[in-house]
């Protein structure tokens, strides 16, 4: 009987692989012809990614970025590497300094040891070792790390990510569905330049496969700069909600937030999402999320990769609709 199972010489190893992002890259690279390595701390929470590939190109594997010894052994014979692990808020042993710096670190030092040269470090707009946000500082510290064991790595950092998953489209959705009112953090007035998950995807696909300049730093944003309380009335539009806006100075949002992570903690995780923020989160919503014009000029971005990035407006209508009054229909019908 004929093997039908899947060929190729080429290994690429994703560390984090059965995320957001993830899926969507594992889903861009196997279009491309690579064998798929998933590494995750549950690798049976990667089984929805079989359907993305062909028989036997798509693997998941046991591995956790902060013991070195099943980082070797998700590397093992493969040609590439792409680190996407990241935390928005710590938890337990999951705190941003083991996740996204030493992380990262030992998972350069793994490669290194291993021979691979490709590798691709996920990070974020805003990424800087001076931050009062955590999740910023260590997102830095990891790109260090990476900069320093690995100098032809490829970083790629993204401003706010949209997709049917989401964490920032879905969760505001889902306030202005159940609140009348909707926080204006700051005054609203955070700039953002929101990106399509498949787009960033698709950016990061082409750089494992050889695109872009080593050791740069790409920085990917969508085609629309908007602030935070533009986003807010288009999820507003979007589902249909009418919602007042009520502005809170970041120093009341800070005693807000960690009401909130007191509840968290009281309530054992319990507190639904929608409600959840940290000071974290609000320290990052100080300083806008912007691709630099350092990029732009170098073309360090999706345009400079060949990549037309897409609009929210044109993606995000068709995954919020569930929030509407009626889902996918404008209006009720009568028998």
């Amino acid at each position: 009987m004929q093997d039908r199972s899947f060929q190729s010489d080429r290994i690429v190893t994703i560390f984090g692989g059965s995320g957001f992002v993830g899926r969507h890259l594992v889903k861009a690279l196997a279009q491309k012809g690579w064998r798929i390595r998933v590494a995750s701390r549950r690798p049976d929470l990667a089984f929805h990614l079989q359907p993305s590939g062909k028989v036997g190109q798509i693997h998941a594997v046991q591995a956790n970025i902060r013991y070195p010894t099943s980082i070797e052994a998700a590397l093992r014979g493969s040609d590439a590497v792409v680190n996407l692990v990241g935390i928005l808020a710590a938890s337990g042993q999951q705190s941003f300094d083991a996740v996204q710096a030493e992380g990262a670190k030992f998972v350069a030092q793994a490669a290194a040891q291993a021979g691979i040269e490709n590798f691709v470090q996920m990070s974020a707009i805003g990424a800087d070792d001076q931050s009062h946000s955590q999740y910023a500082r260590t997102k830095r510290l990891g790109e260090a790390y990476v900069q320093a064991i690995l100098p032809n790595a490829k970083i790629a950092r993204a401003s706010i990510i949209f997709g049917p998953e989401d964490e920032f489209f879905n969760r505001f959705a889902a306030l202005a569905r159940i609140s009348p009112i909707l926080p204006l953090i700051g005054g609203g007035k955070t700039l953002f330049e929101p990106v399509y998950v498949a787009d960033v995807a698709e950016g990061l696909a082409r750089l494992v496969e050889g695109e872009g300049k080593p050791g740069q730093i790409y920085e990917f944003g969508g085609p629309e700069v908007l602030s935070f309380k533009q986003i807010l009335a288009l999820i507003c539009k979007m589902t249909g909600r009418s919602r007042a806006m009520i502005n809170i100075p970041f120093a009341a949002a800070h005693y807000l937030a960690f009401a909130t992570e007191i509840a968290h903690a009281v309530s054992l995780g319990l507190l639904p999402a929608m409600f959840h923020m940290t000071r974290d989160q609000i320290e990052l919503l100080k300083n806008d999320n912007l691709v630099s014009p350092f990029a732009i000029e170098h073309k360090l971005t999706l345009a400079g990769l060949g990549i037309e990035a897409q609009a929210c407006e044109t993606i995000v209508p068709s995954y919020l609709y569930r929030f509407r009054k009626t889902g996918q229909f404008e209006a009720p019908t009568h028998a």
